[in-house]
């Protein structure tokens, strides 16, 4: 499987947002992620960082 974890970074420590994550847009001046079992987050972040060997997405609240 191709789908990636959702993490905000906070205080220098990854916390775990959405797992199983297939859609991540653009929605207002913040992110929509939406996972493969149709969850979905809205959250006021930016991405930091993409690890796509480890699935992960880091992101960081504005």
């Amino acid at each position: 499987m191709c789908e990636a974890a959702a993490y905000v970074l906070k205080d220098g420590q990854e916390e775990l947002l959405l797992a199983e994550v297939d859609v991540i847009e653009p929605e207002g001046d913040g992110l929509r992620l939406v996972s493969i079992f149709g969850e979905q987050k809205v959250i006021k972040a930016s991405i930091l960082r993409l690890n796509l060997v480890n699935h992960k997405v880091i992101l960081v609240e504005k």
